[in-house]
């Protein structure tokens, strides 16, 4: 029973950890590049924009559903490795 608990506050610390890196990431390119770093990537070109523009409209989009993607595979290697897989 110890060591259940055990495998289970360990899994769960791993999941959160998990969970805090995609939503600082998120919170990085989403707030941080988009709107407050803005004008120091205004010089920046890419694709006839600056780069602050374009994190606010597609990179935050494109970088969110690689996150999704990220954790759904960081969680699945979790899963298998405390044998909780379906």
């Amino acid at each position: 029973m110890a060591d259940h608990n055990m495998n289970a506050a360990a899994y769960w610390s791993a999941n959160l950890r998990y969970i805090s890196i995609s939503l600082f990431v998120w919170a990085l390119v989403s707030y941080g590049f988009a709107i407050l770093l803005r004008p120091m990537l205004a010089g920046i070109s890419v694709g006839g924009t600056d780069l602050g523009f374009w994190f606010a409209q597609q990179g935050s989009i494109i970088t969110f559903i690689a996150i999704i993607f990220i954790y759904a595979w960081k969680m699945n290697k979790l899963d298998k490795e405390y044998g909780v897989e379906e």
